[in-house]
């Protein structure tokens, strides 16, 4: 609201095609958003956009920037776990750690909160922490048999956590609730599971198979190409023989 309108709609559309293309292409999106940094760099909306752009394209030095930028212009705390996990991707996980324990946590919502104990449990991860790890997902939220947005991830994490300190029969577990709360397939549980259960799937497409097919039909075709430039010379052959008869006979008349 604070751009002119035409100044609004080119920036507009190009955060647009920032969230269609984030999850695809994060190159594409990152390249996106920095035209319309570059357009409205004064718009929190915009600082944030760019700073997950930057996230989804690994540049997590550039991404925390942007998030700190937006976050002084609104005042909001909501920003907060994913900067966190932005110090995790720079090799920083006592700087996530630490921000997991800061004020401003409390300050976030249900969903913000949780995020902040994912982003703790995989520093601790990080540090070689596995059973604290295991012990920070632990949770009332883990334990609600509810399903709500983040309950997917979160019970994906925490069987991850089990599997990695040995605990294999409650990983499988986990992973078969986290498979019931994942509607969107945000996970790949159901693969984890298989895994867990020795189940192998193969790919019903052959690669190799195709393309021993493809040089099969392109074989045919040239044999059919053949046959019918052979055809087409024996009849303009016929043609020939027929037309000077024709006029062999036409001469003999006259």
């Amino acid at each position: 609201m604070s751009l002119p309108k035409t100044l609004a709609e080119d920036v507009a559309k190009n955060l647009v095609m920032v969230a269609r293309t984030l999850d695809e292409d994060p190159q594409q999106a990152y390249g996106y958003a920095k035209v319309a940094l570059r357009l409205a760099s004064r718009v929190p909306a915009v600082r944030e956009a760019m700073g997950f752009a930057a996230y989804g394209a690994e540049k997590y030095a550039e991404a925390l920037a942007e998030f700190r930028a937006a976050r002084r212009m609104t005042g909001s705390q909501h920003l907060w776990p994913v900067m966190a996990d932005c110090e995790r991707g720079m090799g920083r996980p006592e700087k996530a750690l630490a921000m997991a324990g800061e004020p401003e946590v409390q300050r976030l919502d249900k969903a913000g909160q949780v995020e902040m104990r994912l982003v703790a449990a995989g520093a601790r991860r990080d540090m070689g922490q596995a059973e604290a790890a295991v012990v920070t997902l632990q949770s009332p939220e883990l334990a609600s048999s509810s399903v709500q947005p983040w309950s997917a991830r979160l019970r994906y994490a925490y069987a991850d956590a089990l599997l990695e300190v040995g605990r294999e029969a409650e990983a499988r577990e986990w992973f078969a609730r986290a498979l019931e709360a994942d509607q969107s397939g945000s996970t790949d549980a159901s693969d984890r599971l298989a895994e867990l259960d020795g189940i192998e799937f193969l790919d019903a497409y052959d690669e190799e198979a195709d393309a021993d097919y493809a040089d099969a039909d392109d074989a045919e075709a040239d044999v059919a190409d053949e046959a019918t430039a052979a055809g087409a010379d024996a009849g303009e052959e016929t043609g020939r023989g027929e037309l000077d008869e024709q006029s062999g006979g036409r001469d003999g008349d006259s």
